[in-house]
């Protein structure tokens, strides 16, 4: 079958994991996730995190997400430029004193009270992290977890947080592809030999390996450009889009699963963040008209629908909100209650 009729044939069948045509993993069902707020300005408490990660589990939403930063600079409005890493018109949640915690010491605790939530990381700055650390954290996370970890990566903005680390921002790009190869080489390999001048690995060895057969999964952050498109055909199961491809991921799925092809990898296996804007009703949500507008990004190639709200605020209402959220979008997808 051609890539052309296995997406018209993936397009027109919304229950597509039944098709006889197209073998797609269950992990490429449509998804829903939340981000579990693991920044605020001056926490009185992060207790309402860690309840609201309980509540999407208990849901049956299918993966929560955290974000990072190691520490910020004073030079905020460097989010905002997007030839350094920022987006266009970006604001940061907090300022120079937010309150961040680390996101795979706070996905540690909330894999110990959760049971089925996928949990991820959206982004991790990865590359301020030595690569065979974070191999390893990653690894025994997945372990713990029952190999319900995705490592989604990117480069950031910030100058400052590399500087800190004696890391060049200059090299920010070279130094994340160094990492993911080398986890990807001690999740992989039961001897692990590296040299690219810098850094050296010589016959070493890191277990426990990840849960999942394959390695964490890798979910590659960025602008549909030659760079992150390569990234992601070299370590990447998703791309997280970024800048302006946020608004409209369509082009940038056809130009990456173009790329995926060319390497002889299955485009059709590529999983994509999206967003799915809430739609309010007066003080509350239209939780219909809010998954209303899912169906046309399932054809486009999104397997994840990221919903951004005003989390923990209220526990019963945030209780009540994912309960109804759940199913409606289950069955909008096509994938029943």
């Amino acid at each position: 079958m051609s890539l052309l009729s296995a997406l018209l044939c993936r397009t027109a069948c919304w229950n597509h994991r039944y098709c006889r045509h197209v073998p797609v993993p269950g992990t490429l069902l449509p998804q829903l996730s939340i981000q579990v707020p693991n920044f605020a300005q001056s926490p009185e408490s992060w207790q309402p995190t860690i309840e609201l990660a309980k509540l999407a589990d208990i849901a049956g939403v299918d993966r929560i997400a955290v974000s990072d930063h190691i520490l910020y600079g004073e030079q905020l409005d460097a989010y905002a430029d997007p030839s350094t890493g920022g987006t266009l018109g970006g604001k940061q949640p907090t300022d120079a004193d937010g309150h961040w915690l680390e996101p795979l010491t706070l996905l540690s605790l909330l894999a110990g009270i959760t049971t089925n939530v996928r949990l991820g990381t959206g982004i991790l700055l990865a590359a301020l992290r030595p690569a065979a650390l974070l191999a390893k954290q990653a690894a025994t996370l997945d372990v713990l977890s029952g190999g319900r970890l995705d490592l989604g990566v990117g480069v950031g903005w910030q100058r400052e947080e590399y500087e800190s680390l004696g890391l060049a921002f200059e090299r920010r790009g070279a130094l994340l592809d160094r990492c993911l190869t080398v986890c990807q080489k001690l999740w992989a390999e039961q001897v692990v030999n590296f040299d690219d001048g810098h850094l050296r690995l010589n016959r070493v060895h890191q277990m426990p390996k990840p849960l999942q057969p394959n390695g964490v999964p890798v979910w590659v952050s960025g602008r549909a450009i030659p760079t992150t498109i390569r990234r992601v055909v070299q370590f990447g199961s998703g791309w997280i889009p970024w800048g302006d491809d946020i608004g409209d991921p369509r082009p940038g799925i056809e130009r990456i699963r173009a790329a995926l092809e060319e390497a002889g990898r299955d485009p059709l296996a590529l999983q994509v963040q999206g967003t799915l804007p809430i739609v309010r009703n007066g003080a509350g949500v239209n939780v219909e008209a809010t998954v209303a507008g899912a169906g046309p990004l399932v054809d486009a190639g999104v397997t994840d629908f990221r919903v951004y709200h005003r989390w923990t605020a209220d526990p019963v209402v945030d209780r009540d909100l994912l309960a109804a959220l759940v199913p409606v979008f289950r069955d909008a997808v096509g994938r029943g209650k």
